[in-house]
């Protein structure tokens, strides 16, 4: 089934919507889910609950891109509840780190500022001026919420490498958002 006839199962309120997404983004969303929280269970429950989270959304919302809409609701879904895992916890983890990570580029906090549509639009015009890999190991750090050693293990890089190129990608995106009228 095509993207806009789901959003329209969504908009008409029909319940097929939840399980033709499921059945299309399910394993998407899974993929998402289980790198940001540690276990399984509660992977399933982000899972689970994007579909909520999108049929409380739509309407009003009408997503152009029903991949990316899912997609960004299961991950904020993810990264709360590992948050909330890891309170309870000391310590953090990698959600914790990678978001420490962004904040001194801007806004109260990361998980604020990145909802905010200015500094998402800012941020994706961003990321096409830069090369393609290191818009990938900026993506694999922050979107996907990869450790240092994964990424590494991917770009056959070592780890003191991924993090150097990934503070230089955060100071040029700071400089970026200055330029650009973004208030830090």
């Amino acid at each position: 089934m095509e993207d806009l006839q789901i959003i329209e199962l969504y908009w008409n309120r029909n319940e097929e919507a939840i399980s033709r997404s499921e059945e299309k983004y399910g394993a998407y969303c899974w993929s998402i889910a289980q790198r940001i929280v540690a276990r399984q269970e509660d992977a399933e429950e982000c899972v689970s609950d994007t579909w909520l989270g999108a049929w409380n959304a739509i309407p009003p919302q009408r997503p152009v891109v029903l991949r990316t809409f899912l997609g960004r609701i299961c991950r904020n879904l993810s990264i709360n509840c590992s948050i909330r895992n890891t309170a309870q916890k000391r310590g953090g983890g990698e959600v914790n780190i990678a978001l420490e990570e962004l904040k001194e580029c801007g806004g109260e906090s990361a998980e604020d500022a990145l909802e905010t549509a200015e500094l998402s639009r800012l941020i994706d015009a961003f990321l096409r001026t830069l090369p393609e890999k290191e818009c990938s190991i900026f993506l694999r750090r922050y979107w996907y919420l990869d450790s240092i050693a994964s990424i590494a293990e991917r770009y056959h890089m070592r780890s003191n490498a991924v993090k150097t190129r990934l503070s230089r990608t955060r100071g040029k995106l700071k400089i970026y958002l200055r330029e650009e009228g973004y208030a830090l």
